[in-house]
Parts: C-alpha cells; structure tokens; sequence
C-alpha cells in the first residue's frame, strides 16, 4: 500500500504542482508584452490564471497522499518532513495570498483602462513565482535527500 501511496503522491505533485509552476512563471512575462497586442495578451493571462487556480485547486492532493505516504512509513515526526510541510503551506500560502490575488489585480487592471499595467505588477508576480518555485525546488530535493532518514537515499 505504501507504494501506491507514494506513487499518487508523486503523480499528484508532478500533475498539480507542475501546470501552476509553469502557468504561474509565464504570467509575469505575458503581463510585461500587453503593449505589443492587448487583446492576444488579455486572452492569454485568463488562461493561465485559470491554469493556476484550478491546478492549485487540484494541488490539494499532493498533502492528503503525502501525509497518508508518510504515515504509512512511519516518518511523521522526522525532522525533515515536517520541514517539508513547513515549506509546503509556506508555498500555498505565497500561493493563496500572493499569487492568485496578483494575478486577479492585473486582469483586472488590463481590463479597466487603455493603458498596460505598472512594471511594477510584473515584478511583484515574478518575485512571488521565483519564491514559490523555490520553495518547492527545496520541498522536491528534501523528498529526495530526506537528511537524517534512517531509510536513507
């Protein structure tokens, strides 16, 4: 059982997590070209940010199987996942509170006047993605490394 478990955790992350890494790292750059063709541009930020929520939505899996993997394995208290978990609702929470708020402010700046957002919209969203990306950079390399595990990598 664990190792389905573990399988759909794995699945779950590559599935969910990835789509909003990538859907969210492009809106930045998008935003910055909605001079060039606002209407192409427009059309293709609702994508991605629809992208983003509902993956991010989707992403839910990701804890529910990882905590039912750990505690098959018996590692809930290892110093290492719990900085994962850490890590993990720290992503979420750049996510929830950074990102898709971002993300709704500059659609609905380009929707509202003629002129393209501020460069500065754009660099917030890049900064937040980076911070998010890296975080999970660091949760997939502690799921990988797992110091101090017994069951070792």
């Amino acid at each position: 059982m664990t190792k389905i478990l573990l399988s759909l955790h794995v699945l779950a992350a590559i599935l969910a997590v990835g789509p909003v890494t990538v859907a969210a790292s492009m809106f930045p750059a998008t935003l910055r070209r909605t001079t060039d063709d606002p209407d192409h541009a427009r059309t293709t930020l609702k994508m991605l940010h629809r992208i983003c929520r509902v993956y991010a939505g989707i992403g839910i899996a990701v804890p529910v199987f990882g905590f039912a993997t750990a505690s098959s394995l018996g590692v809930l208290g290892d110093a290492w996942l719990i900085t994962s978990i850490m890590l993990t609702a720290a992503a979420a929470g750049v996510l929830i509170l950074l990102i898709l708020p971002g993300q709704d402010r500059a659609l609905a700046d380009t929707a509202s006047t003629a002129e393209p957002p501020a460069p500065a919209t754009a660099s917030r969203l890049a900064m937040a993605t980076g911070i998010f990306n890296l975080l999970w950079v660091t949760v997939t390399v502690l799921m990988i490394v797992r110091p101090g595990s017994t069951t070792g990598a």
